[in-house]
């Protein structure tokens, strides 16, 4: 008996990697988004974003004829698992836009074959997939809703969606759990059952959980900086400790952005305003992170005064590695910042999508380090991308007409001896001015 075929609704990111990889297992998959330029260019071989290994995949799956696009749902009538994989949308105050979704199941749902069961991958606001449950039974009642949160990595996606770890699937109904688990089965990672709003909440508490040790490290390097430890130091040490361990967010920098996080604080914090003020910590969380935009503006102030006319350059503006979408970045706010306290700003990044995102005035992007880099009074690396660590600083700095290089990652952490020998002053959060020269 031939393999269920699968449906793919949304296909930006999340719906890409999921149409794509079930394709590499061999699956016949479907994939609906009603943006006919999407449609277009997927059926081309074409993906809207950038993520390593994905266009080839949708390629090599297109000729061997196991992906499809089409813009009509009737396209996923003989499929037997639906996946809801549109990025879920996100205001500008970080809240969930489900309209979209909700606009989709209205559109889908004459179109789902009897027993279909509609998988979740999109992020949802907690108590939503019980909503979307209670559309589809009114219009058949044998079709179920499973929510499985994904924990996609930008830049590493296809390989994180084949060995996920673990796998959440929430579900009413244990019989619709059970056949998403077998359908995950060759992923040979653990199944964890539980029902829908336990996995929504599962996917807010890791997220917010995230969140609050981005925004911890971030208080304890400023902390660091203000009494002379070096915070790179101190967490190390802290990620030895059995109860944190080596992959713990305890890196400094300028925050977290993407949406994904701060969206997740947002509906805790909803919660939390209709429960009376009871667990006020996400709405904090939520609003430190949102200040600690302007941490570049400050430092680049304290270190060339006035900035009115001084020329920055920004090395990195996607919100991570891996990835050409601005959406949310967070670099593309320092920008802004740093337009209006009165800099020229002059960026780089090797994948950036430049025509996705409104770029400030006095905002010119570059094709290289080196040309970006020309006259700047201070460099800013600001996104982790690898090539970045094996930079020409002796020629960067020839071009600036400046010294200042500030890491906000402590990405080239290993190179900053060599930098300070060439001549740069070297910056970085959670390590005061005055001792950057100490070596321990």
């Amino acid at each position: 008996m031939s393999e269920p075929k699968i449906g793919v609704v949304g296909l930006w990111h999340l719906g890409c990697v999921i149409a794509a990889t079930w394709s590499k297992l061999g699956r016949v998959v479907r994939g609906i988004d009603f943006d006919e330029i999407n449609v277009t260019n997927l059926s081309k071989g074409q993906p809207p974003i950038y993520e390593p290994e994905l266009q080839d995949t949708i390629q090599a799956s297109l000729e061997q004829g196991l992906l499809s696009f089409s813009k009509d749902p009737a396209h996923l009538k003989d499929c037997s698992f639906v996946f809801l994989a549109y990025d879920t949308p996100v205001r500008d105050d970080d809240s969930s836009d489900i309209s979209l979704l909700e606009e989709t199941i209205e559109a889908i749902a004459s179109h789902l074959a009897p027993k279909t069961i509609l998988i979740v991958s999109a992020q949802l606001p907690v108590g939503t997939a019980r909503q979307f449950r209670t559309k589809l039974k009114a219009v058949d009642p044998s079709l179920e809703v499973v929510y499985s949160p994904e924990n996609l990595r930008l830049g590493e996606a296809i390989n994180c969606y084949l060995n996920p770890g673990h796998i959440v699937i929430g579900a009413d109904e244990p019989q619709a759990g059970q056949a998403v688990a077998e359908l995950f089965s060759p992923m040979q990672a653990e199944c964890l059952f539980m029902n829908l709003p336990s996995a929504e909440m599962t996917k807010h508490g890791i997220n917010s959980f995230l969140a609050a040790s981005i925004t911890l490290a971030n208080q304890w390097a400023d902390i660091c900086t203000a009494v002379g430890a070096d915070f790179a130091q101190v967490a190390a040490a802290m990620k030895c400790d059995p109860r944190i361990g080596k992959r713990a967010y305890l890196s400094a920098g300028i925050g977290f952005s993407g949406g994904t996080l701060g969206r997740d604080l947002q509906v805790l914090e909803g919660i939390n305003q209709q429960i009376g003020d009871q667990s006020p910590i996400f709405g904090d969380i939520w609003q430190y992170n949102k200040g600690r935009v302007k941490v570049v503006g400050k430092v680049a102030e304290d270190a060339l005064g006035n900035l009115q006319g001084k020329t920055i350059t920004l090395l990195g503006m996607t919100y991570k590695p891996g990835t050409s979408t601005l959406r949310r970045s967070l670099p593309l706010e320092v920008a802004y910042d740093l337009v209006a306290r009165g800099a020229l700003i002059r960026a780089y990044d090797p994948k950036a999508d430049w025509s996705e995102a409104q770029l400030p005035e006095r905002f010119e992007s570059f094709a290289s380090v080196y040309e970006a880099v020309e006259k700047a009074d201070l460099v800013v690396l600001l996104t982790e991308w690898p090539e970045f660590k094996s930079l020409d600083f002796s020629e960067i700095l020839k071009k600036m007409g400046g010294t200042i290089f500030f890491d906000t990652k402590s990405f080239l952490l290993e190179r900053f001896e060599e930098m300070e020998s060439l001549g740069f002053t070297v910056l970085r959060i959670g390590r005061s001015p005055d001792n950057l020269k100490e070596r321990s």
